[in-house]
């Protein structure tokens, strides 16, 4: 009987051992989580090749995910057949002074890609910029209107984590890109 409860009082203390166990490991080394980044203001400035008026392109949402609607501006109609060079800047004003998020995602550029569309072939796009591997980022890019007076509009969207080697993401077809979107901005456009 006293091996017995001998027994039992060493299995008791392995027990209370074991759930007592150091779990450190998992509050010392916690695996860092990448939120999405806040971006209240995207503007993309249109600088066309050879001269002429910049135009800018902005979406402003003050409130970030908040109730108020986002303030889109085109500062003027595009030219006919013209190539532009296009820069964007990205802001999360909810700080004070406005955060910029563009070196974020530059840092991050394996994690980030910018997606262009147009409607009634308003335009056509081209990225300047990629990432360490090659793959397309966007954060430059060149625009080309159509040769014809027309309207439309133009939708830039910035993807956290695509897939890029998916089929035709390279080619800025964000389709099969999967990811998040952080940022979608949908401009109407006039070109004449």
């Amino acid at each position: 009987m006293k091996n017995l409860k001998q027994l039992s009082l060493i299995l008791l203390a392995a027990i209370a051992f074991v759930s007592c166990s150091n779990d450190d490991d998992a509050t010392d080394n916690p695996v860092p989580v990448n939120e999405e980044e806040v971006i209240t203001t995207l503007t993309a400035t249109l600088t066309p090749v050879g001269g002429g008026t910049e135009i800018t392109l902005q979406k402003q949402d003050s409130d970030g995910d908040g109730p108020d609607d986002a303030v889109i501006t085109v500062s003027s109609p595009l030219a006919i057949g013209t190539t532009y060079n296009v820069s964007l800047e990205l802001l999360n004003e909810t700080e004070s002074p406005a955060e910029s998020i563009n070196e974020e995602i530059e840092e991050e550029d394996d994690e980030h890609q910018f997606f262009y569309t147009a409607t009634n072939d308003v335009a056509t796009f081209a990225y300047v910029d990629f990432d360490g591997d090659g793959n397309p980022l966007g954060l430059e890019f060149t625009l080309t209107t159509a040769d014809v007076a027309s309207t439309g509009n133009i939708t830039i969207e910035l993807q956290h984590l695509p897939n890029k080697s998916a089929e035709g993401v390279s080619d800025g077809d964000s389709t099969n890109a999967g990811g998040e979107t952080d940022v979608m901005a949908i401009f109407p456009i006039v070109v004449e």
